[in-house]
Formats: C-alpha cells, sequence, structure tokens
C-alpha cells in the first residue's frame, strides 16, 4: 500500500538531512559528511513516516526504534573515525573544478535517493493498518534487525580498536568477526535491512519493497561496498591477498584451512 504524502515527506526528509549535511561540507571542504548523515537520514525518514502515516503505530514505532539505533550508532562511528575527506570524494574534488556544487546531486543528492528507495518497507508499513497488532512476522524481523545491529557494531568496535592499535599499522585486521568475513559490518547492515523488510511484510502489501534491502545489498556487494574497498587494498596492505584466499568476503563461515 503506498500513501503519496507518506512517500513525499519521507524523501523530503531524506533530501533535507542530506542538505544540511552538503552546507555542512562546503564550510569543512568536506564532502565525507555525507558519510555521516547516511544513517541519520533513515532515521529522519522513519521518524516522518510514523507521524504522517495511517498505518499501525506500534509497527511504525518498533521500525522507528531500530532504524534509530541502527542510525545514530552508525552516524556517531564514523564521525568518531572521520578524519579528513575520503580518498574517493578527494579524487572528485580534483577531477572537478565545482564540485562543491557538483556533489549536492553527484553525492548528497544521490545519497538522499537510495536511502528513500531503500527505506521503502518503512514507508508502506506506516501506510497499512493491517494487522492492528504485532505478530510472529514483526518479531521475527525485529530478531533479524537487532542481530544486524549488534553484529555491525560489534565489528566496527573491532575494527576500531584494532586501528587504534600503532603496532597494527598497514596490517590486516583478521581477528574477532573479521576472521570469519572480510566485510561483517555490511553483513550486519544488510541482516539490518532484510529485518525492517519482514517487519513490514507482516502487512501483506510490503511484499514488492524487497527493492529496497536488495538494492542495499547490491551496492554493499557489488559498487560501494566489498568491490570498491576491495579496490586498492591489496596494493596497500601486505598479506590481505592471502586473507581474501581463506576469508569469506560476505557471509561468515569458517576460514579456509
Amino acid at each position: 500500500m503506498l500513501d503519496a504524502a507518506v512517500q513525499l515527506v519521507a524523501l523530503g526528509a531524506a533530501l533535507g538531512v542530506m542538505f544540511v549535511a552538503w552546507l555542512a561540507s562546503i564550510a569543512m571542504r568536506d564532502a565525507g559528511v555525507a558519510d555521516i548523515a547516511w544513517g541519520l537520514a533513515f532515521v529522519a525518514i522513519a521518524l516522518v513516516s510514523l507521524v504522517v502515516g495511517d498505518g499501525d503505530e506500534q509497527r511504525a514505532l518498533l521500525i522507528l526504534i531500530l532504524v534509530s539505533v541502527w542510525g545514530l550508532r552508525l552516524a556517531g562511528y564514523i564521525a568518531r573515525r572521520h578524519d579528513g575527506e575520503d580518498r574517493r570524494y578527494a579524487a572528485m574534488r580534483l577531477k572537478h573544478d565545482n564540485f562543491a556544487l557538483r556533489s549536492l546531486w553527484s553525492v548528497f543528492g544521490t545519497q538522499a535517493l537510495i536511502a528513500w528507495v531503500i527505506s521503502l518497507p518503512i514507508q508502506v508499513a506506516a501506510t497499512d493498518p493491517t494487522p492492528a497488532t504485532l505478530g510472529a512476522l514483526a518479531w521475527i524481523g525485529t530478531g533479524i534487525a537487532s542481530f544486524g545491529i549488534l553484529f555491525e557494531a560489534l565489528a566496527d568496535a573491532q575494527l576500531l580498536a584494532f586501528a587504534k592499535d600503532p603496532e597494527n599499522k598497514g596490517q590486516v585486521m583478521d581477528k574477532g568477526l573479521w576472521r570469519y568475513s572480510r566485510h561483517p559490518n555490511y553483513f550486519g547492515e544488510v541482516c539490518v535491512w532484510w529485518g525492517i523488510w519482514v517487519i513490514a511484510l507482516e502487512t501483506g502489501s510490503a511484499w514488492w519493497t524487497a527493492v529496497g534491502p536488495a538494492l542495499l545489498t547490491f551496492l554493499l556487494l557489488r559498487v560501494s561496498g566489498v568491490a570498491l574497498t576491495e579496490k586498492t587494498i591489496t596494493s596497500r596492505r601486505p598479506g590481505y591477498a592471502e586473507y581474501v584466499r581463506r576469508t569469506s568476503a560476505f557471509v561468515p563461515r569458517q576460514p579456509k584451512a
């Protein structure tokens, strides 16, 4: 079930968060602010969807809580790790003379639109009033999303601790969750959004919103996540090729001998 009002305010919320982030990026000369604002855009979408939507309030509130825990933690983590403009944005800045203006749509606007698509389960769940009570799917989805939040948070905490140790400079992180997956943080994030979809699925009208978490999964695996991270890391990290040989790229599993 779609509601044009919810869709419009959700899109407006995402664009608004990213516009403020864009203004900050101009002042700071750092487009990496977009990465910090990414999680906040979803929190804004979940909040306005709850306020504007006519769906079951319990379901919309449950989703808002999950998304807020995920989005606020992620924004705080990225802000804590942030140390100058990411090489991706720095390369774009060198390539385009008018990057400050261009980034409004090529970085911030694009991320707002992607967040809007990924969050389609949130929007539909906030507009469909059936069923009126939380059922089995809602709690299964909550379990999946909660697992993803904890898994991603633990992976991020382990990576942060590893990076802070001067003795690990230039080394490969292959401890903790990173022993079983080269990108456990991305795996956790994907679990979060498939869990949100399962919660929305209980309404019966949200099955097609699987396009949202499916898009996120594709982007993390093939575009901005695993593929982009590993494009140059082998040349920068001695031993990474061996790490790739023995360790799953995404889904955690026992490493090869």
